[in-house]
């Protein structure tokens, strides 16, 4: 690993970085996200919040329109909320060691290894998709690395590989080699330096390696979304909690359990908000917009209603449902679904 990763490491800005700030920052972006997808926003974060007191201080709502289109956005709330608990807290220091870096909301023993190893050079072995694979393969492991329980196993390993004169480099090391080298996919087999004490490669088990069970199949939801519009104003409000896309904002959402909604129930729908449509200025709803999740699917309609009248306040209050302007809009952070819907109309 130690004579591989020099000659093929990809040049990425966090591996030039001690600081435990902008690799807290590289690893939470780059959770269940490609490196290609994750450099722009790690760019983005860096520069608009140079130092974790810019992040704690930041409004929530501008640190999720600074993620949209990432995804996963508990990912963004949680790192919002570390970044206060390290001001708060750690007087804007990180934690400086494994163990400490545990206590931090949405640090998981992953993260935790990665700034422990890269900014403090602690002894400790990250264990991620990347090193799962290699492990499984290099030294044949079948543990099913889905089931929780299989972690201690590839942990032990894992720890007993890493050398304490170069923890950080290892642990970049071994990561690079899964990600560009022993990939899940046509991984380059014939000019690996692994090849003679590979498992998996010796034996033909390439492809079977490492044992991953199958998730539940994805549950499919139907959204019918009122956009609710008056004169050049359209109602959006904020998502609540215990939900996909927690603390973005979208319209009035009616769900049902079939993709079609009757014109007549779309009329009941609004006046059960408290509300009451032009009937001379009906438009046809948009297509079904599709978004896959890691636990289900999306269907959304989007059926736009044009007012008699602007909500009332008491409808506004109970709701959540406020009037935006176009430019307002645009600032507000989204799902993909919403401002793939909003990109393709004129508001």
């Amino acid at each position: 690993m130690l004579n591989w990763y020099p000659r093929h490491r990809r040049d990425l800005p966090w591996r030039h970085t001690r600081d435990p700030y902008a690799i807290w920052l590289s690893e939470v972006i780059l959770q269940q996200t490609r490196v290609k997808q994750g450099l722009p926003y790690y760019l983005d974060f860096i520069t608009t919040y140079p130092t974790v007191q810019d992040l704690a201080v930041a409004p929530q709502d501008e640190v999720l329109r600074h993620w949209q289109g990432l995804g996963y956005y508990s990912r963004a709330r949680n790192m919002h909320h570390t970044a206060q608990q390290v001001v708060q807290e750690y007087g804007g220091h990180f934690p400086g060691s494994y163990a400490e870096l545990l206590q931090l909301r949405g640090v998981g023993q992953y993260t935790a290894a990665a700034i422990a190893s890269f900014a403090y050079d602690e002894q400790v072995a990250v264990l991620d998709g990347n090193v799962f694979r290699v492990l499984a393969r290099v030294f044949g492991l079948s543990q099913d690395i889905a089931v929780p329980a299989s972690r201690k196993v590839f942990q032990q390993l894992a720890d007993t590989l890493i050398p304490a004169e170069q923890p950080a480099e290892f642990n970049q090391a071994i990561m690079e080699f899964g990600a560009i080298q022993c990939t899940p996919q046509k991984p380059d087999c014939l000019f690996c330096p692994l090849q003679q004490q590979c498992f998996a490669f010796q034996r033909g088990l390439v492809q079977e390696l490492p044992v991953k069970s199958k998730a539940k199949a994805a549950r499919t939801r139907y959204f019918h979304y009122l956009v609710l519009r008056y004169a050049d104003m359209v109602y959006m409000r904020k998502r609540g909690p215990k939900d996909i896309w927690e603390g973005l904002y979208d319209f009035a959402l009616h769900e049902t359990d079939a993709a079609d909604l009757p014109a007549v129930a779309v009329v009941e729908a609004v006046e059960n908000l408290g509300a009451r449509m032009l009937t001379n200025r009906v438009e046809e709803p948009v297509a079904a917009l599709r978004h896959v999740l890691s636990h289900q699917k999306v269907e959304a309609k989007f059926h736009p209603i044009w007012l008699e009248a602007p909500l009332a306040a008491e409808v506004m209050e109970r709701t959540g449902l406020a009037p935006y302007r176009a430019a307002a809009i645009e600032e507000l952070p989204k799902s993909i679904l919403t401002t793939n819907y909003i990109s393709n109309i004129k508001l």
